[in-house]
């Protein structure tokens, strides 16, 4: 994670995380163009976009603990930390121009974003402090929620009691819990591993080879894929309402 090394695992996780938004967003534009109908809003299929959310989370996680696991990198945190910042606030603008009463003002890359700079006092913290944390965080806002934080400036902490609408919504209670979990697993997993075992190896078959490369590029992916869908279902309702 450092120097140049990778995790496999990590990288084939999040390669197929990304592969499971792509699909995700291809079934939402289907049904937001009118093409398909029924699915999109679907529970199961609501639940499918929460487990991308969660696989997310996790992985910033264990991300962070493996990155940092020697000793605090600090120039490497901060430019990973600005550039999902500065990508979170691009979907909140374009959003809020494209979708005025539905924008992204706190979705997954803000979640990463608080996530990654609410889980470093817990680098250095035993496994039981993260597990503790990260159930404080999960059960607090299912047993804890008032008026005064439905409104945007205050929903993304995560205790409203009706959230605004938005197209991608990740608050920080009780999403953080789920990268504080990740944070235990890595520390129980580095504890258990040899550190040779966790570099990436070449000898890889091709499918994992594509799900590496996708997971190396998954903000990238993630950026630029929904625009290019959009666009091209769009010109395709557009195509089939001109043959009816």
């Amino acid at each position: 994670m450092t120097h140049g090394r990778r995790v496999v695992a990590i990288d084939v996780a999040r390669g197929l995380a990304i592969a499971g938004v792509v699909l995700f967003h291809i079934v939402w534009d289907l049904e937001f163009t009118g093409i398909i109908s029924g699915v999109a809003r679907h529970p199961i299929w609501l639940t499918f976009g929460r487990s991308l959310a969660g696989t997310f989370m996790f992985l910033v996680g264990v991300s962070l603990v493996l990155a940092h696991r020697d000793s605090f990198h600090v120039r490497a945190f901060y430019r990973r930390l600005f550039i999902i910042t500065a990508y979170a606030v691009v979907i909140t603008l374009v959003t809020w121009l494209i979708f005025p009463e539905s924008f992204i003002f706190f979705g997954i890359l803000h979640a990463i974003a608080a996530a990654t700079v609410l889980g470093v006092p817990f680098l250095r913290a035993s496994v039981s402090a993260c597990l503790g944390a990260a159930g404080f965080v999960l059960i607090l806002p299912f047993v804890m929620d008032a008026p005064a934080f439905n409104t945007r400036w205050l929903a993304w902490i995560g205790f409203a009691e009706r959230s605004p609408p938005s197209n991608d919504f990740v608050p920080i209670f009780p999403w953080v819990g789920v990268t504080l979990l990740g944070m235990a697993s890595a520390k129980l997993f580095a504890t258990r591993t040899n550190r040779s075992s966790l570099v990436y190896h070449t000898t890889q078959g091709w499918l994992t080879r594509i799900f590496v490369w996708m997971g190396n590029r998954s903000l990238l992916i993630y950026i630029i894929h929904q625009p290019i869908l959009l666009g091209a279902i769009i010109l395709l309702s557009w195509a089939l309402s001109t043959q009816h």
